[in-house]
């Protein structure tokens, strides 16, 4: 079996007569799940349902990221608390995907499980001198990943400071990226360098690692995920391991709706239950696979009429045979 592999962008055989690890980055848990969350989580049910029909041995992680900014945020605005957010966002998440025929992953693993293992991790590159403590936090230093860009084909020389990265002075380079970030609002952990909260990006590579092994065969996500989450991920994960991370990174192609970004700003979030309520979970399916995978896929009506469609048509040949 072939993948399109992001890093190599070329495709690569998968050896499916030996055990295939895949680890998907999951949601994160500051709102309820949108279409867009969907078609990447059906795009990977249906190549391990393929996998594990042609006989493979298949595990797969999915974690969730249930600490991050805009928890914190949405917790203030709404009087609860950090974890109860996460938690009935979670529930959340269980009950719209339930219906959507997902099968359950063998591990769902949360960031707040795992501080410690992050804090290793992060502990070893600071003592490699790959990473740094700077004023607001513990940052990679970019410049000592000669790989940096290889996924996203990006030139370290031509990312600008204020493209997609944080401004902040207490760095070395604007392009080095927070490890653990200095806080004492709550959530936070203590740690060798300050109490705060892990960054994003080392979360993933503390999960897959301790599930998964150094090495695995396929690491997953939409294609928002390219730069610059997967991109950190590889420069910390193999920093830390000396070895190459993932053999396949394979990433599901966005979904806008009627030619627009999905934006709460513009209104036009189309939600997993919304969208369940008035199509039903298998014409949902069908559409999120109704183009190659990696591709974008436009949310209308008359595609999901076309689906809805092909759908009878299924049950009609079913019924017959």
């Amino acid at each position: 079996m072939k993948i399109q592999d992001t890093l190599s962008d070329s495709e690569k055989e998968l050896d499916i007569t030996k055990k295939v690890r895949i680890y998907l980055c999951g949601v994160t848990v500051y709102d309820v799940s949108h279409i867009g969350h969907a078609r990447t989580i059906i795009v990977f049910d249906t190549l391990r349902r393929f996998l594990e029909a042609s006989g493979a041995n298949v595990e797969f992680i999915q974690n969730f990221t249930d600490v991050d900014d805009k928890i914190i945020k949405k917790a203030n605005e709404s009087g609860e608390t950090a974890e109860i957010i996460s938690n009935k966002n979670i529930q959340s998440y269980f009950e719209d995907f339930n219906r959507l025929n997902v099968k359950a992953a063998t591990e769902y693993p949360k960031a707040t499980e795992h501080i410690e293992d992050m804090i290793n991790l992060i502990q070893n590159l600071v003592d490699k001198d790959l990473a740094y403590v700077a004023k607001n936090g513990v940052y990679f230093h970019v410049s000592k990943f000669p790989d940096y860009g290889n996924l996203s084909k990006k030139k370290i020389s031509d990312l600008e400071s204020g493209a997609r990265v944080e401004i902040d002075e207490s760095k070395d380079n604007p392009l080095d990226f927070a490890l653990w970030k200095f806080s004492n609002e709550l959530p936070n952990w203590s740690s060798p360098w300050g109490n705060g909260k892990p960054g994003w990006h080392i979360e993933c590579s503390a999960m897959s690692i301790k599930y998964l092994g150094e090495e695995f065969e396929i690491h997953g996500g939409g294609r928002d995920l390219i730069f610059p989450h997967h991109e950190n991920e590889i420069a910390q994960s193999e920093s830390f391991t000396q070895k190459p991370f993932a053999k396949i990174w394979m990433h599901a192609g966005m979904i806008t709706i009627n030619g627009e970004k999905m934006s709460k700003s513009v209104g036009n979030i189309k939600t997993v239950n919304n969208v369940l309520e008035n199509w039903g979970p298998n014409v949902i399916r069908l559409f999120c696979l109704s183009g190659h995978y990696s591709k974008p896929i436009d949310y209308t009506e008359n595609l999901l009429k076309e689906n809805l469609v092909k759908w009878r048509q299924l049950e009609t040949c079913y019924y017959e045979l």
